[in-house]
């Protein structure tokens, strides 16, 4: 898969604010890396991001860079939001979160085949109060 190939699959994905699951081979794998928490195939990785992006967090995620190679690509950004809904226990808070965040796609076939996670878990318990 070429660098434009690849950028034309992510940046569609990037694009739909991480809700294009079409662009998931069947067997994909998101892994949280400091958890070891996997979510498999399409429909739980969607299931996932819903819930950090719109059930537990209403947020986005702030593009920092963006990283495209053949079959493969890097996003540096971070987590924003406001926390709305239980996440790891802890209840909505309303309270505002700006984390980093790293994710790196590994890509086959023009699908999204494996991402790993890197979220600052600390401090994203930190900013929910909880140290």
């Amino acid at each position: 898969m070429t660098i434009d190939r690849t950028r034309e699959v992510m940046s569609r994905y990037w694009e739909s604010d991480h809700q294009d699951v079409s662009v998931m081979a069947d067997d994909v794998v998101f892994s949280h890396m400091a958890t070891g928490d996997e979510h498999r195939g399409p429909e739980a990785v969607g299931r996932m991001l819903d819930y950090m992006y719109r059930q537990a967090f209403d947020a986005t995620a702030e593009t920092r860079s963006r990283i495209c190679g053949d079959d493969q690509a890097v996003l540096e950004a971070e987590f924003v939001g406001k926390h709305i809904g239980e996440f790891a226990g802890i209840p909505a808070t309303g309270r505002s979160v700006r984390v980093p965040l790293c994710v790196v796609y590994d890509l086959e076939s023009d699908k999204i085949k494996r991402a790993r996670v890197y979220i600052e878990l600390p401090v994203l318990m930190r900013q929910l109060g909880k140290a």
